[in-house]
């Protein structure tokens, strides 16, 4: 069994919907365990145990809000213990060109510093899921469950690589 943790912050319930519809995603990959997690409640060992971690935030001045990057700061602890591990990055903002893309670089780039493997996506959405507001139209509910979706798919094989 592959477990994927999504780990979110949430102050609106923006980015909590789109965490949600993101395990829904996952959840469609047979083999794959889906834990949904508030930043407040995620130990180190919840990272340690996870073959893949995908982390949302809002944004906040073009950057992760202070809970998240508390948790990437905390995670110098198990440093050189998240390599081979797969990462992802979503964020929930006010607008278009408010900051989405350079929220989801500053935690993409704590991701690389473990030196996990990052979700990029060479068609949309780059860099990781962007969400303006909450994921309320059916096209922002879908784009959650497909970036959830392949993010899943991806763990699964690099997982099968690892073991083989």
């Amino acid at each position: 069994m592959v477990n994927i943790l999504i780990v979110y912050d949430s102050r609106t319930g923006n980015t909590e919907k789109a965490a949600f519809l993101v395990a829904e995603g996952v959840r469609k990959v047979s083999g794959v365990n889906c834990v949904v997690k508030r930043v407040d409640d995620v130990t180190l060992d919840d990272l340690l145990n996870a073959n893949g971690i995908m982390v949302g935030s809002p944004t906040y001045y073009g950057g992760m809000s202070a809970k998240i990057k508390d948790l990437f700061d905390r995670s110098v602890k198990v440093h050189g213990k998240l390599e081979g591990k797969v990462g992802a990055a979503f964020t929930t903002s006010g607008g278009t060109a408010t900051g989405a893309e350079t929220t989801l670089l500053s935690m993409i780039e704590a991701m690389l510093i473990h030196g996990m493997i990052v979700k990029g996506d060479p068609e949309d959405k780059h860099y990781g899921l962007a969400i303006v507001g909450a994921p309320e139209s059916e096209e922002d509910k879908n784009l959650c469950r497909e970036f959830g979706y392949k993010f899943a798919n991806l763990v699964v094989k690099i997982s099968k690589a690892m073991t083989t």
